[in-house]
């Protein structure tokens, strides 16, 4: 190229631009700002984190566990992990802002899972969608960040209509957290916990009732455990009583007012009740104050229970509580004492009465006072037989009438009172006695004698057979040849029958004369003396009258 052609080329034209860089920055700023602004908006819309401790995590997964309430999502699971002791699980849970109320004190958290139980059949959704963390919360206004999860779901939820009452008894029988409680056999209700009593001596149950069925406890109800299956043999046949089967699987509570006139009060929720074992003891009169009193039995009392009844003239009003074996040291006997619960208003009328007129008096009108008075009458205590099948025995205070003179300590505590051989002890002596009177009977020596006698009378039997059995059949044969002849001789052609039959004509004709003769001294006496007279003629026939001309003729 020449330099004329180079002088013809254009020139660049140099400018100075702007500087630009900073546009790279611009996409972090935003995506930082937009973070932010995300993390900023995750912050406002979160709510409270709280811990749940539960035994084990079965079910639950970190980020896919939700926590419901209503079946509405109100939080998630985050995290899982092993507490320090290795004794539980910590479940970390991020709750809703709008959840922000169930990190209160009263919150209730359990997993929801399938469970399968007698009280029924629970959680069956779990088995498509998976296990889920329940949630029921109260009024508490209280924080609270830390839980101890549920093991199992409660059985009442907050805000659920109805009330909770408390029953109280000896031991948990057969039932469970869930067991119905019936009001005329319809379930109404359900047991919801149930704990041991601070002292050891029986348990508190919490049951719930459900409204409006809750209107019909008042201050005169009766609980009463109906589980299982009550049967009675009675005078009218056999009964079964139940109240359902439910009821004798998974055990059940029923309640009622007692018949006649009774308080109908309302109760508060919370109101505390006795429950008894069966209906019968629900529905007797009150028991009112027991007393305790005890008896020394100088017999067995194979059969007697603790818990047998106590009777008085028939009618339970108390129940053995203990049974032990004493030792008479003067006697070398082995006597029991029996401790038995007595409740005297269970007498009713009777035992008022006998509490006025001791204040009458102005005598104590305590238990023990008044059993004195009884007791100089003839009460005591006897253990009598109440089952022959089984041989059980209860306790019967009567009257006896000829029952001993005791020494009856009113002042005595506990208080004693004096017994007297039952019945059937008395049937066993007597029996002994009998059997000690047979064991005297010589039965040996009888029996030789009765050898004696029967070879004896074998041998005189052996001599008739030989003897006398065949002159007998001889003297039988002449005395049948005499009768024969004898028959021959009476027989009709026989000439003495003949002869004997004229001799009875004879006689007869002879009766006959001295028949007329007797006739004729008793119209002749005369003919004694002068002998018979000749007879008189006969006298001639009468003439009859001539027939008289009828003058009404003409």
């Amino acid at each position: 190229m020449t330099d004329k052609q180079a002088d013809n080329l254009p020139r660049p034209v140099l400018r100075k631009r702007r500087n630009s860089a900073w546009l790279i920055w611009l996409v972090p700023v935003l995506a930082a700002i937009v973070g932010i602004s995300l993390v900023v908006n995750a912050w406002l819309q979160a709510g409270p984190g709280i811990t749940i401790s539960f035994q084990t995590a079965q079910g639950l997964a970190e980020g896919k566990t939700p926590v419901k309430y209503k079946d509405v999502v109100i939080g998630m699971v985050s995290k899982i992990r092993l507490s320090a002791d290795r004794s539980h699980v910590l479940v970390k849970v991020n709750l809703e802002k709008s959840a922000s109320s169930f990190a209160t004190s009263d919150t209730r958290y359990w997993v929801v899972r399938p469970r399968i139980g007698l009280g029924g059949v629970s959680g069956v959704d779990t088995l498509f969608s998976g296990a889920y963390i329940g949630a029921d919360t109260g009024d508490s206004q209280t924080e609270q960040y830390d839980f101890k999860g549920l093991e199992t779901p409660p059985a009442v939820t907050h805000g659920e209509p109805g009330k909770s009452f408390t029953l109280h008894a000896d031991d948990l029988g057969s039932l469970d957290i869930g067991s119905s409680v019936y009001f005329r056999r319809i379930q109404v209700g359900r047991v919801v916990s149930y704990q041991l009593d601070k002292d050891g001596k029986g348990v508190t149950f919490a049951v719930f009732i459900d409204s409006p069925n809750d209107r019909y406890v008042n201050s005169s109800t009766r609980f009463w455990n109906a589980s299982g299956v009550d049967v009675s043999l009675g005078a009218d046949g056999l009964k079964l009583n139940t109240q359902s089967l439910a009821t004798v699987l998974a055990g059940g509570v029923a309640f009622q007012d007692p018949t006649g006139p009774h308080d109908t009060t309302p109760v508060a929720d919370g109101t505390s009740f006795q429950l008894f074992a069966d209906q019968t003891t629900a529905m007797a009169p009150p028991d009112g104050p027991p007393s305790y009193i005890r008896m020394r039995f100088d017999q067995s009392l194979r059969g007697l229970a603790v818990g047998a009844p106590v009777e008085f003239l028939g009618m339970n009003f108390g129940k053995v509580v203990s049974i032990r074996m004493d030792y008479d040291e003067k006697a070398h006997r082995f006597p029991f004492i029996v401790g038995a619960v007595v409740y005297p208003e269970r007498l009713g009328q009777a035992h008022d009465k006998l509490v006025a007129l001791a204040k009458q008096r102005g005598d104590n009108a305590d238990l023990s006072h008044m059993v004195g008075t009884l007791v100089d009458h003839g009460l005591r205590a006897q253990a009598r037989t109440g089952n022959l099948l089984t041989g059980q025995l209860y306790i019967a205070m009567d009257f006896l009438p000829n029952a001993p003179k005791t020494n009856y300590n009113p002042d005595a505590r506990p208080l004693e009172i004096p017994t007297a051989p039952g019945s059937f002890d008395k049937l066993q002596e007597q029996m002994a006695d009998i059997v000690g009177k047979l064991d005297k009977i010589p039965f040996d020596q009888i029996g030789n004698h009765l050898n004696d006698s029967l070879a004896n009378l074998d041998a005189t039997l052996k001599q008739v057979n030989g003897q006398t059995l065949p002159s007998l059949n001889d003297t039988l044969h002449d005395a049948r040849k005499t009768l024969g002849a004898a028959n021959d001789t009476f027989s009709a052609d026989s000439p003495l029958q003949k002869n004997l039959g004229n001799s009875m004509q004879e006689l007869q004709r002879t009766m006959r004369s001295l028949r007329v003769l007797t006739d004729y001294l008793g119209v002749h006496p005369e003919a004694l003396l002068r002998g018979r007279q000749a007879d008189p003629a006969p006298a001639a026939p009468k003439q009859p009258p001539a027939a008289q001309p009828n003058r009404s003729q003409p």
